[in-house]
């Protein structure tokens, strides 16, 4: 019983620190994209 109990345990672990590992490479990744989109908004509004 403990031991079906530890497998469960672990791969719940193992599969939210794979999630959020993934999940945190790509707020990155949309963060980066955010701030790019921003500056490109500001550089092209302005007026000439």
């Amino acid at each position: 019983m403990f031991l079906l109990l530890f497998f469960v345990l672990l791969a719940a672990w193992a599969a939210g620190w794979l999630m959020f590992h993934i999940a945190g490479e790509l707020i990155h990744v949309l963060l980066l994209l955010a701030a790019i989109s921003f500056l490109v908004h500001l550089f092209r509004s302005r007026p000439a």
